[in-house]
């Protein structure tokens, strides 16, 4: 299932992509609405934020920059979120990080496994 807003390159990307004849078929969801069911607001949001952080940062131009990969994980284990009441979409999942310093404790984590 990929869901979008409606505009007009999404769909012809979709079907270029996705689009099969056979069964089971991809659906595009593509009518949707800020406060329905179906809606891409987490993903305008964090792409928002990513844009935010590209207008005054370098390095993006390459394909394989880790800045992105980090940024992700800013996003997920160490930035809080009002919408979360103070927590990170981790510890919003029931993954706590401790420490004061959390990306060490990250680091230390990522590189004992």
């Amino acid at each position: 299932m990929l869901i979008t807003d409606g505009l007009r390159a999404y769909h012809d990307a979709f079907n270029r992509e996705f689009y099969q004849n056979s069964a089971p078929r991809s659906k595009h969801i593509n009518a949707i609405k800020l406060n329905g069911d179906m809606n891409n607001n987490k993903m305008e949001r964090i792409n928002g934020e990513i844009r935010d952080r590209e207008k005054v940062m370098r390095g993006l131009k390459k394909k394989d920059t880790p800045i992105l990969k980090g940024y992700q994980i800013f996003h997920n284990f160490i930035r809080t979120h009002e919408g979360l009441d103070g927590k990170t979409p981790a510890e919003a999942c029931g993954i706590k990080v401790e420490g004061d310093d959390k990306w060490l404790t990250l680091i230390q984590n990522a590189s004992s496994t």
